[in-house]
């Protein structure tokens, strides 16, 4: 394969656009409106920390139900040879999901929730299923940069069309709307369309591979024994489970900082369009951040990549307590954009290495299992401690010692050698 043309084979841009098409939810939706409806819009009047603490248990159930979900789905779609096919199901869910939320009115908390909570179980199984398709689309020695390149895609799509969000937010007459309110509204809509048009790619161009000694007929069944047996060989294979244990455990401080970093900088008395900017930093950092940490990969392998990741997000953390201006929240911003899509990507094909690639939806579902198990954790942690001692900064402080014992635990873990630092082609 030449170097220069990686990024613009079919399936591997097709793969790619898929993230920069579901970032839209993870940035517009996820991080940034539905926790600011959810505060000021679809509120009831309930105090700052009872909102936090309702957003994180919305986010402990999405990730619960696919923690659930992830490995019996994997496991069935392997069978049937149709990962790609439950992967747009679930996207449909998702996307149908957010377009449902513009209609939701003021104070309906409930079923703003809901439909989140929904919405965010498509996009997690969505792209637990995203994940296992890494292994169709090229080969094992690019997996770091094809796994950087769709994490980078995603940073700048997500910041794209949440710039126009924010631009109609702020300005909601050059858009003919009536107000912001309005305006954030919208951006579901836009959100749910944005997701559907960039998914068409991945549609046409991503192929998995066929499956012709399983036959459809009684995938179900069969897909749930073939579960179990994996769960047979997976408790045989220490350092496979020893990778996803440390992998469930800091990643939950990633996703708990990307879900309830704006319920924080809110509840620290930061304004809206400081923390807009600082959401926008993050993104357009992380887009060039990400496909460089692919090329880390190549050179100090994965795994460090990773050490150095996870020791930005322990210092970041910990700075977080004693953030009192926007200047310095800005610098947290960007330092998190740095490494954010780095210690993603770089855990993904890791991954990849670890497993046998005709299971790797089934496989993948565990890994992402594992993920969701964990941001049940982070969420509802973070929310009962602030609502326990009346303090988001001791909430964002519980997560550091996940950081911490992920990063111990993925120094016992012996590696393959395909894993291993390459000289870049």
């Amino acid at each position: 394969m030449q170097k220069g043309s990686l990024w613009f084979r079919r399936p591997v841009l097709g793969w790619a656009l898929y993230d920069w098409a579901n970032s839209a939810f993870a940035l517009s939706i996820m991080t940034t409106f539905v926790p600011v409806l959810l505060g000021e819009y679809w509120n009831d009047g309930a105090e700052s920390a009872v909102t936090t603490f309702r957003l994180g248990m919305a986010n402990g159930i999405a990730s619960l139900a696919v923690a659930l979900l992830a490995p019996v789905i994997g496991a069935i779609a392997d069978r049937a040879g149709r990962r790609k096919r439950s992967l747009l199901l679930f996207t449909a869910l998702g996307l149908l999901m957010t377009g449902s939320m513009y209609f939701v009115t003021a104070g309906q908390w409930q079923i703003a929730l809901a439909c989140y909570v929904l919405a965010s179980i498509g996009f997690a199984q969505g792209n637990s299923l995203y994940d296992s398709l890494l292994v169709d689309i090229t080969s094992a020695e690019f997996y770091d940069r094809v796994s950087a390149y769709g994490f980078a895609l995603g940073y700048l799509g997500g910041a794209l069309l949440f710039s126009v969000n924010v631009w109609m937010v702020s300005a909601p007459a050059t858009f003919g709307l009536a107000s912001a309110g309005e305006a954030v509204r919208l951006a579901f809509l836009m959100v749910a369309i944005w997701w559907a048009v960039f998914t068409l790619p991945l549609i046409f161009w991503v192929h998995e591979r066929p499956t012709p000694d399983k036959p459809e007929h009684g995938a179900i069944a069969a897909g749930i024994r073939e579960l179990l047996g994996t769960l047979r060989a997976v408790r045989q294979q220490r350092d496979l489970w020893i990778f996803l244990i440390a992998y469930w455990l800091y990643i939950d401080g990633v996703y708990t900082i990307i879900k309830m970093a704006v319920d924080f900088g809110l509840s620290q008395g930061l304004g809206m369009e400081d923390l807009i900017r600082a959401i926008l930093l993050t993104n357009f950092i992380g887009f060039p951040a990400a496909l460089l940490f692919g090329y880390v990969g190549d050179w100090i392998g994965a795994r460090r990549g990773i050490y150095v990741a996870l020791g930005v997000y322990i210092l970041t953390t910990t700075a977080a307590v004693f953030v009192d201006t926007e200047a310095e929240f800005y610098v947290l911003a960007a330092a998190i954009g740095i490494v954010q899509g780095g210690v993603q990507s770089l855990s993904r094909s890791l991954f990849a290495f670890l497993i046998p690639r005709d299971k790797s939806g089934e496989y993948f579902g565990f890994y992402n299992m594992l993920g969701k198990f964990a941001a049940i954790i982070g969420p509802v942690l973070t929310g009962l401690v602030a609502l326990m001692t009346g303090s988001q900064r001791l909430g964002i402080l519980s997560i550091l010692i996940l950081f911490v014992a992920g990063l111990f635990l993925l120094t016992r873990v012996n590696l393959p050698a395909e894993s291993q630092p390459v000289e870049t082609p």
